[in-house]
């Protein structure tokens, strides 16, 4: 199985005040997901730019989008997910109804943010 994370949907999903310093709320969703990988499961977090300074991780794949612009980490999801032979194996982990149908459309499923977010924290 493969999750690819809508990074800043899921950050997004609650109210905590993560706003207040993004890079910060991104250093965290990578942080807790390293410790939930499932069975080892392959996890890609795609960011919209990236992050600065960068945030490394040996457990899970921490990517952005070519250009910082609405919507670019999503239209990068969505290439990862047709680019990949297995689309059928990945979980996308968003609650953005548009990019879900992409997802869907291009034989992935889908997996809503809060419900990570409940998982993870």
């Amino acid at each position: 199985m493969r999750w690819i994370v809508d990074g800043m949907n899921v950050i997004g999903s609650r109210p905590d005040g993560w706003w207040r310093d993004r890079h910060r709320a991104m250093t965290t969703l990578v942080e807790r997901l390293e410790r939930w990988r499932p069975d080892g499961d392959a996890v890609t977090v795609v960011f919209e730019r990236p992050p600065d300074p960068p945030i490394g991780s040996s457990a899970i794949t921490v990517t952005h989008a070519p250009h910082a612009a609405p919507d670019s980490a999503d239209d990068e999801i969505v290439r990862l997910v047709r680019a990949d032979a297995d689309s059928a194996g990945i979980t996308v982990v968003t609650s953005d109804r548009a990019l879900a149908e992409r997802v869907r459309a291009a034989g992935a499923a889908v997996h809503p943010a809060e419900r990570l977010r409940d998982l993870i924290d």
